[in-house]
C-alpha cells in the first residue's frame, strides 16, 4: 500500500469541479484508491463519497493506493492533484 499526504491549498477547499476531475481520473486505475480525511475514509472513485467529506482549505488529507501498479498510480495521482491546484 502506498500513502500520500496532501495539504489542500485551494482557498475554497476540495470543491465539486476539481473533485470531479480527480474522481474521473482515478477511475482509470485498476487498484483501490481511498481518500481519508479526519476519521473518515471514502473511495476516491466515488464523487458523492469525496464531496461528503466537505474538505476545506488548509485540510490535511491522505490518499491510499492498494493493488496493481501502486507506485505508478500514486505518482500519476500526485501529478494530477498538482495540476488541479488542489
Amino acid at each position: 500500500m502506498k500513502r500520500l499526504i496532501i495539504h489542500v491549498t485551494n482557498p475554497v477547499g476540495l470543491y465539486a469541479s476539481p473533485a470531479g476531475e480527480l474522481v474521473q481520473f482515478v477511475k482509470q486505475f485498476p487498484c483501490s484508491v481511498q481518500l481519508r480525511y479526519q476519521d473518515r475514509e471514502v473511495n476516491l472513485k466515488s464523487m458523492m463519497g469525496v464531496l461528503s467529506l466537505g474538505i476545506p482549505s488548509k485540510a490535511q488529507i491522505e490518499i491510499l493506493v492498494n493493488g496493481l501498479q501502486e507506485k505508478q498510480t500514486m505518482d500519476l495521482i500526485e501529478d494530477k492533484i498538482q495540476s488541479l491546484r488542489i
